[in-house]
């Protein structure tokens, strides 16, 4: 699996990210193809090399050629990302990053996602960064995306808000649930677009896992640091967890609550949001609750830089008072998509390996429902033809 691990010792902003890219590896011409096709103008990418305290990084600047004051809405950037075609999962990616910065200013500001006005972060230069950054991660190839603990800074920022303390109020709401690591470094580390970035894209926030590093990159910020160098560091590679010859591994956090007031309808509905908001696995279970009653354990598995969202969305969801949460181990195996012909079209077959052998190959099911309503057939005969046809290849 192709992996970066984000090392943001002296912080991070959207800039560094998009100058770390091309430094280790990343096309300018590629990127610049990219970022062409959204429907946008208004500014110039310069790229070029430069030296922070003795170590040399790459300088993306994003130059607004032409003045705007429009304050975009959600819904702008989305139509905005959308009109780009922008390579493999990049626009779904940089959506969900204008997502989270949403939810945090709407936090902040008293209102809900959909009514923020970005200001600074809907500028141009905040939307090339964005869209370049994942656009960047596509085109190397990124499958997961790790990173360290943030330094945030201190001191205070003018913001369209007026003078604002550091770290910015949108950068504390984004940081909920994640770990931040002490520093310091005078000013603002972390900017906005630079947390949004990782606490979308970052499966988990920790020490660098096992890995084969293969590329190593820089990218600078716009000033000199006082104290250590004003960059911010990728390392890609790929995975070689403990026991990588069998199978795959990582830690995740359990997150449960006891509910013995919650009808079916409303457990359903929690289920069903917690899975959208990013959830790896939901589940519901029967207890005995005190007194006799009968109740439901709601129970959930989440990233780390998803926990403190689906904590949240739990309270909302339902009338729990706490959530119980534990870190655990989970082993996986490697995982790796086919698709294969069957007389009703092709379908993806999930295979998973352990040890170099597949252990289990299942037709995924949304090809199969998908196919099998086309056709009007059952379910089962797309579902039976799709294993037919993978043994048969396989």
């Amino acid at each position: 699996m192709a992996m970066m691990y984000v090392d943001a010792f002296a912080g991070v902003s959207g800039d560094m990210l998009l100058g770390a890219l091309l430094d280790v590896g990343l096309s300018e011409q590629g990127l610049r193809e990219s970022l062409g096709r959204l429907p946008l103008g208004g500014y110039a990418l310069d790229v070029r090399r430069e030296n922070r305290l003795g170590l040399a990084a790459t300088r993306a600047e994003v130059r607004v050629t032409e003045e705007s004051h429009h304050h975009r809405h959600l819904s702008d950037i989305g139509e905005i990302l959308d009109g780009a075609d922008l390579p493999g999962r990049a626009g779904e990616w940089a959506k969900a990053v204008f997502r989270r910065l949403a939810e945090a200013e709407a936090r902040v500001h008293g209102s809900s996602p959909e009514e923020v006005h970005f200001h600074e972060v809907g500028a141009v230069d905040s939307i090339v960064d964005i869209a370049g950054v994942c656009a960047g991660l596509a085109l190397l190839g990124v499958e997961e995306v790790q990173a360290g603990p943030l330094p945030l800074g201190s001191g205070y920022v003018d913001m369209a808000h007026g003078r604002m303390p550091v770290p910015a109020p949108a950068v504390v709401e984004l940081m909920r649930g994640v770990p931040v690591r002490a520093c310091d470094e005078p000013g603002e580390l972390t900017t906005p677009t630079g947390a949004a970035l990782l606490v979308a894209l970052a499966a988990r926030f920790g020490p660098m896992p096992a890995m084969v590093v293969e590329a190593a990159g820089y990218g600078a910020g716009a000033r000199q640091g006082p104290r250590m160098p004003n960059v911010v560091r990728v390392v890609l590679g790929r995975r070689c967890d403990e026991g990588a010859g069998e199978g795959q591994a990582d830690e995740v956090w359990v997150l449960e609550a006891n509910l013995d007031d919650a009808t079916g309808e409303t457990l359903g509905a929690a289920a069903r949001a917690l899975l959208e908001a990013g959830a790896l696995d939901v589940w519901l279970a029967p207890v005995t609750m005190k007194k006799g009653r009968p109740g439901v354990v709601l129970a959930c598995l989440a990233e780390d830089s998803r926990r403190g969202a689906i904590e949240d969305l739990i309270f909302r969801q339902t009338t729990t008072f706490g959530v119980r949460r534990t870190r655990v181990e989970r082993a996986k195996l490697q995982r790796q998509h086919v698709e294969v012909a069957t007389p009703f079209g092709s379908v993806r077959v999930k295979v998973g390996r352990r040890g170099g052998k597949v252990v289990t190959a299942l037709p995924e099911y949304e090809d199969c429902l998908r196919l099998a309503e086309e056709h009007r057939v059952a379910f089962r005969e797309v579902y039976d033809a799709a294993r037919a046809a993978w043994k048969g290849g396989g």
